[in-house]
């Protein structure tokens, strides 16, 4: 049929778009063109006229191209047009036609789905060739299947303007198409006004809702502010939001969310006290979630909807106290930490199975978290804690549960957490992972030398985690070294310390306040040492690398090795301020208490060697894990103490420990009262104490 067994790309290629061109199919394009540029230096030529002789035409489906038969599938057929061939790139919808160009950007042009976030360098080619041979996609295993951007603040923060521009935006919902993914949750509680929701709309996206913002309505006390968030109250109120809602996103690709939980993602009765029976809480519920369903079904015909069985919903679903409407996805959640069990709520902890029977109806799908924030041990600024393996075997197991019609990935901010987003994809599209193999790939795409000593390194992180708690999932993201520290530094600064500290049951069990200090001090101690030799193996690594790889290596992965050093070598320095303190070793406490300071500041230093050239001020609203607020809290401990023993002149350890024994005696006091700032204090203590070994 053909004269060649290729068909070759370069900067002479002519494009044929489709007529008529979608917003979505047009946004595709624009990539195609620029990944053309990066490429070959030059963008490709589009036109709208067979005369030109196209080398690509993009099109939809027709049944003589006998591609894939269900929604968002594509395929390449070849043909000769004018003594050459051509390629058809056709998909099924807009997502199809979509998917198929961004297989042919990352196939055959070399552009990664993470080109953007990874900082990869794209190759220059004088010309691609494109062996004759029809492809047809495979059937995706999960039907709607993409990010939850939740707890987004980096992407606040990055630039500065708020909400986020579409600068920010773009490359989010870019990486997630070129992943496969079709929807998403795009940030968390943005103002209304923002680009987030119709920029990913525009691109090809299905857009979803926060389970605390069923219908993806406005915060009921954002829009009233002072009435009282109970809907047996103010019924009316509620179903305004609602029906706005529904009235501005009705003629977009929606996946309804329908729920009910209270203001600020927590459970309604905090609000309404009377519902104080789980009969009660789930009647309610039901009732709520039901003329959801009714008020958008008034205006959307054959509706997409999902209910998220998420936390004390789950709970009360597997109790027998909430009816789901027919029809509706149910969605089953992790804890937060990679177990499909409902999720740690304080200090209750029940892992109730959060997965469909074989007795539940309907379809059913997932929401999953890669990151999390709770204020306890989940991870944000770094990488998912716990092993790979979990992820694998969570996912495929909720797969053989039915849940496989929806997967909704909570993706945080993106940038730290390429590794398992991409693992997570290849989950959503093919069903089953072989976790080496997957690593191997992935590796060899960021890093262009040493892959099997960074993959050996990637193994190493998941086994370093600190373990703690007796489940397999126990395991301590980077908050795990910041929020109990903070608890108990205002613990202690409370005057509490002769009390159990409450909120650090779910840690260490209900143990008297001094044993609760100890018993993070040994978790702290004890996963030290194996984050310290993995960091001296990334530095020692990192010098065999060349400059672009070097610069990767510690933005992917040494930076989160040494948030974790500097993490947990702060907290000890701190349990050990206290147990001074407690001896009334005040000089002491002080001294450690700077140390924290400074080891709890190389977290800040680390962050900022992540943020060169496009990255400047990427960090800046680290407002979750919030190192700054630690460090805050570890000043006004400082001081505190040292009002305990240099007080009230701040002289006092001066004369003590620094002053030479020959000025005691003979200095007038009122030549020598400039007191020494905390730093240059407690710097003139530390070594002194290291030499007597104090320290």
């Amino acid at each position: 049929m053909f004269n060649q067994s290729y068909l070759l790309i370069n900067e002479n290629t002519v494009i044929f778009p489709p007529d008529n061109m979608t917003t979505p199919v047009q946004y595709a394009l624009d990539m195609i063109v620029r990944d053309h540029k990066k490429v070959f230096g030059k963008p490709p030529k589009l036109t709208s006229s067979l005369e030109e002789n196209p080398d690509l035409i993009i099109r939809y489906a027709s049944k003589e191209d006998k591609g894939p038969e269900w929604p968002e599938g594509y395929c390449f057929r070849f043909n000769v047009q004018n003594g050459k061939p051509v390629m058809h790139i056709i998909g099924n919808d807009d997502l199809g036609i979509i998917y198929g160009l961004l297989h042919y950007s990352k196939d055959y042009l070399g552009i990664d789905p993470f080109w953007f976030w990874a900082d990869l360098s794209i190759k220059q080619k004088k010309s691609v060739q494109i062996p004759i041979k029809n492809y047809t996609s495979e059937k995706p295993k999960v039907r709607y299947r993409g990010w939850f951007v939740n707890d987004e603040v980096y992407l606040i923060g990055w630039k500065e303007e708020y909400p986020p521009t579409k600068e920010v935006w773009y490359p989010v919902f870019e990486a997630l198409l070129r992943c496969g993914g079709n929807m998403v949750i795009p940030g968390t509680d943005l103002p209304k006004h923002g680009v987030h929701s119709d920029l990913a709309s525009d691109m090809g996206l299905w857009i979803t809702h926060h389970h605390a913002e069923p219908l993806g309505a406005e915060m009921f006390l954002r829009a009233y502010p002072g009435q009282k968030p109970n809907y047996r109250e103010n019924p009316e109120l509620f179903e305004n939001l609602w029906k706005e809602a529904v009235e501005k996103q009705k003629n977009q690709k929606i996946i309804w969310v329908l729920s009910f939980r209270g203001q600020g993602d927590a459970p309604f009765w905090q609000y309404a006290p009377e519902f104080d029976t789980p009969e009660k809480r789930g009647d309610m519920i039901s009732k709520v979630v039901e003329r959801q369903y009714e008020l958008i079904k008034q205006s959307v015909e054959q509706p997409v909807c999902s209910m998220a069985l998420y936390g004390e919903i789950a709970e009360l679903y597997k109790e027998g106290h909430i009816k789901v409407p027919e029809g509706v996805i149910y969605i089953w959640a992790d804890n937060g930490y990679g177990k499909m069990v409902t999720r740690r709520q304080g200090n209750e902890n029940l892992r109730i199975p959060s997965l469909p029977t074989a007795d539940d109806p309907g379809e059913h799908g997932i929401y999953y978290h890669i990151t999390f924030h709770d204020l306890q041990a989940s991870n944000h600024l770094t990488m998912f804690p716990s092993p790979p393996e979990i992820i694998i075997e969570e996912v495929e197991k909720a797969f053989e549960a039915r849940a496989d019609s929806y997967l909704l990935l909570n993706s945080g901010n993106i940038r730290p957490h390429l590794y398992p987003l991409d693992l997570v994809s290849e989950l959503w599209s093919k069903g089953t992972v072989n976790q080496e193999k997957h690593l191997e790939r992935f590796i060899k795409r960021l890093y262009q030398s040493d892959n099997k000593q960074i993959e050996q390194l990637y193994q190493s992180y998941f086994i370093q985690s600190i373990p703690y708690g007796e489940n397999k999932d126990d395991r301590a993201g980077e908050e795990f070294y910041h929020h109990p520290a903070r608890k108990i530094i205002g613990h202690w600064l409370q005057g509490k310390a002769d009390i159990p500290l409450s909120k650090l049951f779910w840690a260490t069990g209900e143990i008297p306040f001094d044993e609760q200090v100890l018993w993070f001090k040994n978790k702290c101690e004890k996963g030290l040492k194996g984050w310290e030799g993995l960091l001296q193996h990334c530095r020692n690594l990192s010098a065999e690398l060349g400059k672009e790889d070097q610069q990767r290596f510690y933005d992917q992965f040494t930076l989160h090795v040494e948030l974790h050093v500097s993490g947990c070598i702060g907290f000890i320095a701190l349990c050990n301020a206290y147990v001074h303190f407690k001896e009334q070793e005040y000089a002491l406490a002080f001294v450690r208490v700077s140390q924290s300071l400074r080891y709890y500041n190389d977290s800040i230093l680390a962050l900022k060697r992540s943020e060169h050239e496009k990255w400047g001020n990427f960090y800046r609203a680290d407002w979750l894990t919030n190192v700054k607020s630690t460090l805050y809290s570890l000043d006004a401990l400082r001081k505190f103490i040292r009002m305990h023993g240099d007080s009230p002149d701040f002289f006092i350890w001066y004369k003590e420990y620094l002053m030479p024994e020959t000025e005691k005696y003979i200095y007038l006091e009122n030549t020598h009262r400039n007191p020494l700032s905390d730093d240059e204090l407690s710097n003139r203590l530390e070594e002194l104490f290291i030499q007597r070994q104090d320290l």
